[in-house]
Protein backbone atom coordinates (compact mmCIF):
# COMPACT_ATOMS: atom_id res chain seq x y z
CA UNK A 1 0.00 0.00 0.00
CA UNK A 2 2.73 2.51 1.00
CA UNK A 3 4.87 1.83 -2.27
CA UNK A 4 1.44 2.21 -4.33
CA UNK A 5 0.81 5.45 -2.75
CA UNK A 6 4.68 6.84 -2.96
CA UNK A 7 4.35 5.76 -6.53
CA UNK A 8 1.31 7.86 -7.15
CA UNK A 9 2.91 10.76 -5.62
CA UNK A 10 5.77 10.46 -7.76
CA UNK A 11 3.54 10.16 -10.91
CA UNK A 12 1.19 13.35 -9.58
CA UNK A 13 4.09 15.53 -8.76
CA UNK A 14 5.96 14.14 -12.60
CA UNK A 15 2.65 15.29 -14.34
CA UNK A 16 2.94 18.74 -12.35
CA UNK A 17 6.57 19.41 -13.39
CA UNK A 18 5.87 18.05 -16.97
CA UNK A 19 2.71 20.59 -16.78
CA UNK A 20 5.34 23.09 -16.74
CA UNK A 21 7.50 22.23 -18.95
CA UNK A 22 5.28 21.82 -21.34
CA UNK A 23 4.58 25.62 -21.20
CA UNK A 24 7.99 26.14 -21.77
CA UNK A 25 8.30 24.16 -24.78
CA UNK A 26 5.20 24.94 -26.51
CA UNK A 27 6.88 28.67 -26.37
CA UNK A 28 9.76 27.21 -27.42
CA UNK A 29 8.55 25.61 -30.49
CA UNK A 30 6.81 28.78 -31.35
CA UNK A 31 9.88 30.54 -31.44
CA UNK A 32 11.66 27.89 -33.33
CA UNK A 33 9.54 27.74 -35.99
CA UNK A 34 9.39 31.52 -36.11
CA UNK A 35 12.91 31.66 -35.77
CA UNK A 36 12.98 29.01 -38.58
CA UNK A 37 10.62 29.99 -40.91
CA UNK A 38 12.26 32.94 -42.76
CA UNK A 39 15.11 31.08 -43.62
CA UNK A 40 14.13 27.50 -44.98
CA UNK A 41 15.03 28.93 -48.51
CA UNK A 42 18.06 29.46 -47.23
CA UNK A 43 20.35 26.60 -46.52
CA UNK A 44 23.39 28.46 -44.62
CA UNK A 45 21.01 30.77 -42.60
CA UNK A 46 18.91 27.90 -41.98
CA UNK A 47 22.49 25.57 -40.30
CA UNK A 48 23.10 28.63 -38.79
CA UNK A 49 19.65 29.03 -36.97
CA UNK A 50 19.55 25.19 -35.96
CA UNK A 51 22.59 25.08 -34.50
CA UNK A 52 21.26 26.98 -31.11
CA UNK A 53 18.10 25.91 -32.08
CA UNK A 54 18.84 22.73 -31.06
CA UNK A 55 21.43 22.96 -28.77
CA UNK A 56 18.61 24.30 -26.59
CA UNK A 57 16.18 21.47 -27.23
CA UNK A 58 18.31 19.17 -26.61
CA UNK A 59 18.97 20.79 -23.08
CA UNK A 60 15.63 20.63 -22.83
CA UNK A 61 14.78 17.08 -23.91
CA UNK A 62 17.81 16.61 -21.10
CA UNK A 63 15.93 17.68 -18.66
CA UNK A 64 12.89 15.73 -19.76
CA UNK A 65 14.81 12.91 -19.67
CA UNK A 66 15.63 13.22 -15.56
CA UNK A 67 12.10 14.01 -15.37
CA UNK A 68 10.87 10.76 -16.60
CA UNK A 69 13.55 8.91 -14.98
CA UNK A 70 13.21 10.50 -11.33
CA UNK A 71 9.07 10.72 -11.21
CA UNK A 72 8.06 8.31 -13.83
CA UNK A 73 10.61 5.39 -13.77
CA UNK A 74 10.97 6.06 -17.64
CA UNK A 75 14.39 5.32 -18.95
CA UNK A 76 15.21 6.31 -22.74
CA UNK A 77 18.45 6.34 -24.27
CA UNK A 78 20.67 9.81 -23.66
CA UNK A 79 22.24 8.89 -28.02
CA UNK A 80 19.71 11.02 -30.18
CA UNK A 81 20.28 13.65 -32.35
CA UNK A 82 19.31 17.45 -32.01
CA UNK A 83 16.39 16.72 -34.73
CA UNK A 84 15.21 13.74 -32.39
CA UNK A 85 14.88 16.12 -29.81
CA UNK A 86 13.31 18.51 -31.03
CA UNK A 87 10.76 16.58 -32.84
CA UNK A 88 9.86 15.08 -29.33
CA UNK A 89 9.90 18.39 -27.75
CA UNK A 90 7.09 19.26 -30.48
CA UNK A 91 5.46 15.99 -29.93
CA UNK A 92 5.53 15.41 -26.19
CA UNK A 93 4.04 19.27 -24.88
CA UNK A 94 0.50 18.76 -25.88
CA UNK A 95 0.81 15.59 -23.01
CA UNK A 96 1.86 18.07 -20.45
CA UNK A 97 -0.90 19.90 -20.90
CA UNK A 98 -3.15 17.25 -21.14
CA UNK A 99 -1.45 15.83 -17.93
CA UNK A 100 -2.26 19.07 -16.59
CA UNK A 101 -6.29 18.98 -17.24
CA UNK A 102 -5.94 15.60 -15.39
CA UNK A 103 -4.67 16.74 -12.62
CA UNK A 104 -7.08 19.20 -12.13
CA UNK A 105 -9.65 16.75 -12.68
CA UNK A 106 -8.10 14.83 -9.86
CA UNK A 107 -8.28 17.85 -7.90
CA UNK A 108 -12.14 18.60 -8.35
CA UNK A 109 -13.40 14.94 -8.12
CA UNK A 110 -11.10 14.46 -4.70
CA UNK A 111 -13.03 18.43 -3.32
CA UNK A 112 -16.34 16.88 -4.97
CA UNK A 113 -15.37 13.10 -3.22
CA UNK A 114 -15.16 14.68 0.52
CA UNK A 115 -18.79 16.49 0.30
CA UNK A 116 -20.22 13.82 1.88
CA UNK A 117 -17.24 14.15 4.90
CA UNK A 118 -17.09 17.55 5.08
CA UNK A 119 -20.70 19.17 3.45
CA UNK A 120 -22.20 18.64 6.98
CA UNK A 121 -19.59 20.61 8.88
CA UNK A 122 -19.33 23.66 6.10
CA UNK A 123 -23.12 23.81 5.51
CA UNK A 124 -26.58 23.22 6.43
CA UNK A 125 -27.51 19.65 4.45
CA UNK A 126 -31.45 19.84 3.68
CA UNK A 127 -31.27 16.74 1.00
CA UNK A 128 -28.87 14.17 2.02
CA UNK A 129 -29.19 12.31 -1.04
CA UNK A 130 -27.95 15.32 -3.38
CA UNK A 131 -24.77 15.28 -0.82
CA UNK A 132 -24.13 11.68 -1.52
CA UNK A 133 -24.75 11.68 -4.92
CA UNK A 134 -22.24 14.95 -5.22
CA UNK A 135 -19.72 12.98 -3.54
CA UNK A 136 -19.87 9.96 -5.56
CA UNK A 137 -19.68 11.66 -8.50
CA UNK A 138 -16.82 13.45 -7.40
CA UNK A 139 -15.79 9.89 -6.47
CA UNK A 140 -16.04 8.44 -10.17
CA UNK A 141 -14.28 11.45 -11.26
CA UNK A 142 -11.33 10.96 -9.12
CA UNK A 143 -11.06 7.21 -10.16
CA UNK A 144 -11.04 8.64 -13.69
CA UNK A 145 -8.43 11.17 -13.52
CA UNK A 146 -6.28 8.46 -11.65
CA UNK A 147 -6.63 6.22 -14.40
CA UNK A 148 -6.27 9.42 -17.14
CA UNK A 149 -3.29 9.74 -14.91
CA UNK A 150 -1.56 6.30 -15.76
CA UNK A 151 -2.80 6.73 -19.21
CA UNK A 152 -0.61 10.22 -19.81
CA UNK A 153 2.50 8.31 -18.35
CA UNK A 154 2.00 5.28 -20.51
CA UNK A 155 1.80 8.25 -23.47
CA UNK A 156 4.83 9.84 -21.89
CA UNK A 157 6.72 7.05 -22.68
CA UNK A 158 5.81 6.22 -25.63
CA UNK A 159 6.60 9.34 -26.85
CA UNK A 160 10.18 9.18 -25.27
CA UNK A 161 11.01 6.39 -26.77
CA UNK A 162 9.29 6.86 -30.49
CA UNK A 163 11.66 9.96 -30.62
CA UNK A 164 14.58 9.86 -28.49
CA UNK A 165 15.40 6.01 -28.42
CA UNK A 166 17.50 4.87 -31.74
CA UNK A 167 15.15 2.87 -34.84
CA UNK A 168 15.49 -0.90 -34.99
CA UNK A 169 18.40 -0.45 -37.93
CA UNK A 170 20.46 2.26 -35.57
CA UNK A 171 19.87 -0.19 -32.73
CA UNK A 172 21.27 -2.95 -34.81
CA UNK A 173 24.29 -1.56 -36.09
CA UNK A 174 25.19 0.31 -32.64
CA UNK A 175 24.71 -3.48 -30.94
CA UNK A 176 26.99 -5.08 -33.90
CA UNK A 177 29.71 -2.26 -33.01
CA UNK A 178 29.38 -2.84 -29.69
CA UNK A 179 30.34 -6.96 -30.70
CA UNK A 180 33.56 -6.50 -32.59
CA UNK A 181 34.54 -3.95 -30.23
CA UNK A 182 33.84 -6.63 -27.08
CA UNK A 183 35.27 -9.41 -29.06
CA UNK A 184 38.51 -7.34 -29.80
CA UNK A 185 38.50 -6.86 -26.19
CA UNK A 186 38.10 -10.46 -25.22
CA UNK A 187 40.99 -11.60 -27.91
CA UNK A 188 43.13 -8.37 -25.86
CA UNK A 189 42.25 -9.87 -22.48
CA UNK A 190 43.13 -13.36 -23.48
CA UNK A 191 46.94 -11.93 -25.13
CA UNK A 192 47.65 -10.03 -21.76
CA UNK A 193 46.73 -13.01 -19.86
CA UNK A 194 49.12 -14.89 -21.84
CA UNK A 195 51.88 -12.59 -21.25
CA UNK A 196 50.96 -12.70 -17.49
CA UNK A 197 51.01 -15.94 -17.40
CA UNK A 198 54.13 -16.17 -19.16
CA UNK A 199 55.86 -13.73 -17.05
CA UNK A 200 54.23 -15.34 -13.80
CA UNK A 201 56.02 -18.17 -14.88
CA UNK A 202 59.50 -17.05 -15.81
CA UNK A 203 59.93 -14.66 -12.90
CA UNK A 204 58.40 -16.80 -10.39
CA UNK A 205 58.96 -20.73 -11.14
CA UNK A 206 61.47 -20.68 -13.65
CA UNK A 207 63.74 -18.75 -11.27
CA UNK A 208 62.70 -21.52 -8.65
CA UNK A 209 63.23 -24.63 -10.99
CA UNK A 210 66.63 -23.17 -11.81
CA UNK A 211 67.73 -23.00 -8.35
CA UNK A 212 66.13 -25.98 -7.44
CA UNK A 213 68.59 -27.56 -10.45
CA UNK A 214 71.59 -26.09 -9.55
CA UNK A 215 71.58 -26.97 -5.69
CA UNK A 216 70.86 -30.92 -7.15
CA UNK A 217 74.07 -30.59 -9.08
CA UNK A 218 76.18 -29.02 -6.89
CA UNK A 219 75.21 -31.62 -4.24
CA UNK A 220 76.00 -34.89 -7.06
CA UNK A 221 79.29 -33.47 -7.18
CA UNK A 222 79.83 -32.54 -3.85
CA UNK A 223 82.37 -34.87 -1.98
CA UNK A 224 81.34 -34.04 1.69
CA UNK A 225 78.60 -36.01 2.96
CA UNK A 226 77.94 -32.86 5.26
CA UNK A 227 77.68 -30.52 2.57
CA UNK A 228 75.69 -32.83 0.92
CA UNK A 229 72.80 -33.50 3.18
CA UNK A 230 72.93 -29.08 3.39
CA UNK A 231 72.58 -28.81 -0.07
CA UNK A 232 69.71 -31.24 -0.36
CA UNK A 233 67.83 -29.46 2.62
CA UNK A 234 67.90 -26.18 0.53
CA UNK A 235 67.49 -28.24 -2.65
CA UNK A 236 64.04 -29.53 -0.94
CA UNK A 237 63.43 -25.89 0.46
CA UNK A 238 63.20 -24.48 -3.13
CA UNK A 239 60.87 -27.42 -4.74
CA UNK A 240 58.41 -26.54 -1.80
CA UNK A 241 58.65 -22.42 -2.87
CA UNK A 242 58.49 -23.68 -6.64
CA UNK A 243 55.43 -25.69 -5.65
CA UNK A 244 53.71 -22.56 -4.02
CA UNK A 245 54.65 -20.15 -6.75
CA UNK A 246 53.12 -22.77 -9.26
CA UNK A 247 50.06 -22.95 -6.81
CA UNK A 248 49.48 -19.38 -6.98
CA UNK A 249 50.03 -19.01 -10.68
CA UNK A 250 47.09 -21.59 -11.21
CA UNK A 251 45.22 -20.17 -8.69
CA UNK A 252 45.71 -16.65 -10.64
CA UNK A 253 44.73 -18.52 -13.64
CA UNK A 254 41.28 -20.46 -13.03
CA UNK A 255 40.99 -20.93 -8.61
CA UNK A 256 39.45 -24.57 -8.91
CA UNK A 257 37.24 -23.68 -5.65
CA UNK A 258 35.20 -21.45 -8.10
CA UNK A 259 33.86 -24.86 -9.79
CA UNK A 260 33.77 -26.64 -6.69
CA UNK A 261 32.31 -24.84 -4.11
CA UNK A 262 30.86 -21.59 -5.85
CA UNK A 263 31.75 -17.82 -5.99
CA UNK A 264 31.28 -17.06 -2.33
CA UNK A 265 33.84 -20.03 -1.27
CA UNK A 266 36.26 -18.16 -3.81
CA UNK A 267 35.90 -14.71 -2.87
CA UNK A 268 36.45 -16.13 1.23
CA UNK A 269 39.71 -17.35 -0.36
CA UNK A 270 40.57 -13.76 -1.65
CA UNK A 271 39.17 -12.12 2.05
CA UNK A 272 41.29 -14.53 3.30
CA UNK A 273 44.61 -14.42 1.54
CA UNK A 274 44.07 -10.61 1.26
CA UNK A 275 46.82 -8.77 3.13
CA UNK A 276 44.25 -5.99 3.98
CA UNK A 277 41.20 -6.43 5.74
CA UNK A 278 38.18 -7.48 3.49
CA UNK A 279 34.63 -7.66 4.47
CA UNK A 280 32.45 -9.42 1.78
CA UNK A 281 28.60 -9.06 2.05
CA UNK A 282 27.37 -11.34 -0.27
CA UNK A 283 23.88 -11.24 -1.50
CA UNK A 284 23.13 -13.84 -4.18
CA UNK A 285 20.39 -16.47 -3.81
CA UNK A 286 21.22 -18.66 -6.39
CA UNK A 287 24.82 -19.58 -7.75
CA UNK A 288 25.46 -17.39 -10.88
CA UNK A 289 26.44 -19.23 -13.90
CA UNK A 290 29.87 -20.10 -14.81
CA UNK A 291 31.04 -17.12 -17.21
CA UNK A 292 29.38 -14.47 -15.29
CA UNK A 293 30.87 -16.15 -11.99
CA UNK A 294 34.44 -16.03 -13.76
CA UNK A 295 33.98 -12.54 -14.21
CA UNK A 296 32.71 -11.59 -11.01
CA UNK A 297 35.38 -13.32 -9.04
CA UNK A 298 38.31 -11.69 -11.34
CA UNK A 299 37.08 -8.35 -11.02
CA UNK A 300 37.22 -8.77 -7.40
CA UNK A 301 40.33 -10.29 -7.15
CA UNK A 302 42.00 -7.98 -9.48
CA UNK A 303 40.54 -5.20 -7.80
CA UNK A 304 41.58 -6.30 -4.28
CA UNK A 305 44.71 -6.56 -5.28
CA UNK A 306 45.37 -3.59 -6.81
CA UNK A 307 44.25 -1.82 -3.58
CA UNK A 308 46.71 -4.07 -1.03
CA UNK A 309 49.67 -2.69 -3.90
CA UNK A 310 49.11 0.58 -4.42
CA UNK A 311 45.81 1.97 -2.42
CA UNK A 312 47.64 2.29 0.88
CA UNK A 313 43.78 1.23 2.02
CA UNK A 314 43.30 -0.44 5.31
CA UNK A 315 39.71 -1.30 4.94
CA UNK A 316 38.16 -3.31 1.76
CA UNK A 317 34.71 -3.21 1.80
CA UNK A 318 32.80 -6.13 -0.90
CA UNK A 319 29.21 -6.10 -2.02
CA UNK A 320 27.87 -8.63 -4.15
CA UNK A 321 24.19 -8.56 -4.72
CA UNK A 322 21.72 -9.73 -7.11
CA UNK A 323 18.41 -7.60 -8.54
CA UNK A 324 16.68 -7.80 -11.10
CA UNK A 325 18.56 -10.17 -13.19
CA UNK A 326 21.66 -8.02 -12.61
CA UNK A 327 24.65 -9.23 -10.73
CA UNK A 328 26.09 -6.04 -9.11
CA UNK A 329 29.85 -6.51 -7.52
CA UNK A 330 30.72 -3.42 -6.05
CA UNK A 331 34.37 -2.92 -3.95
CA UNK A 332 35.21 0.51 -2.32
CA UNK A 333 38.41 1.03 -0.48
CA UNK A 334 39.32 3.50 2.28
CA UNK A 335 42.59 4.95 0.30
CA UNK A 336 44.49 7.69 -1.13
CA UNK A 337 41.97 7.33 -4.14
CA UNK A 338 43.60 8.59 -8.03
CA UNK A 339 43.46 4.74 -9.40
CA UNK A 340 44.13 5.24 -13.21
CA UNK A 341 41.10 4.06 -15.22
CA UNK A 342 43.85 3.49 -18.09
CA UNK A 343 45.76 1.22 -16.02
CA UNK A 344 45.96 -2.57 -17.57
CA UNK A 345 44.53 -4.40 -14.98
CA UNK A 346 41.13 -1.82 -15.33
CA UNK A 347 41.13 -1.90 -18.82
CA UNK A 348 41.45 -5.73 -18.81
CA UNK A 349 38.48 -5.45 -16.20
CA UNK A 350 36.21 -3.65 -18.01
CA UNK A 351 37.09 -5.55 -21.59
CA UNK A 352 35.98 -8.56 -19.21
CA UNK A 353 32.45 -7.13 -18.12
CA UNK A 354 31.80 -5.61 -21.70
CA UNK A 355 32.18 -8.97 -23.03
CA UNK A 356 29.36 -10.38 -20.81
CA UNK A 357 27.32 -6.83 -21.94
CA UNK A 358 27.71 -5.60 -18.76
CA UNK A 359 29.01 -2.42 -17.44
CA UNK A 360 31.82 -1.16 -15.83
CA UNK A 361 32.99 1.80 -13.96
CA UNK A 362 35.53 3.28 -11.66
CA UNK A 363 35.02 6.67 -9.12
CA UNK A 364 38.67 7.63 -7.33
CA UNK A 365 38.98 11.11 -6.88
CA UNK A 366 42.31 11.84 -5.21
CA UNK A 367 41.96 11.37 -1.59
CA UNK A 368 39.26 8.40 -2.08
CA UNK A 369 37.43 6.35 -1.63
CA UNK A 370 37.78 4.34 -4.50
CA UNK A 371 34.56 2.65 -5.93
CA UNK A 372 35.06 -0.25 -8.95
CA UNK A 373 31.56 -1.30 -9.56
CA UNK A 374 30.75 -3.88 -12.33
CA UNK A 375 26.92 -4.82 -13.66
CA UNK A 376 26.58 -8.30 -15.20
CA UNK A 377 23.73 -9.47 -16.39
CA UNK A 378 22.98 -12.80 -15.36
CA UNK A 379 18.95 -13.56 -16.27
Amino acid sequence: MNSAVRGGLRLAIGLVLGACTAAVELAFVLLSGLALLPVQAWPRGRRAVLRPVGAAGRWLAERERARLGAFLGIRCSPVYMDGQALRYLAARWPLGLLGAVVLLCALIGAGYGSAIIFGWVISDVRHPSDLVLTSFAGLLLLFMAAQGAAGVGTLERRVARRFLDPSEQEELRRRIEQLFTSRAGVVEVVHDERRRIERDLHDGVQQRLVALGMLLGRALRSQDPDRTDQLLRQAHQESRHALTDLREVAWRVYPTALDEAGLKTALDTVAERSAVPVLLDYRVPDEPRGAVAAVAYFVVSEAVTNTVKHAEATRIEVVIEETGGTLRVRIEDDGRGGADRGGGGLIGLARRTAALDGTFDVVSPLGGPTVITAELPCA
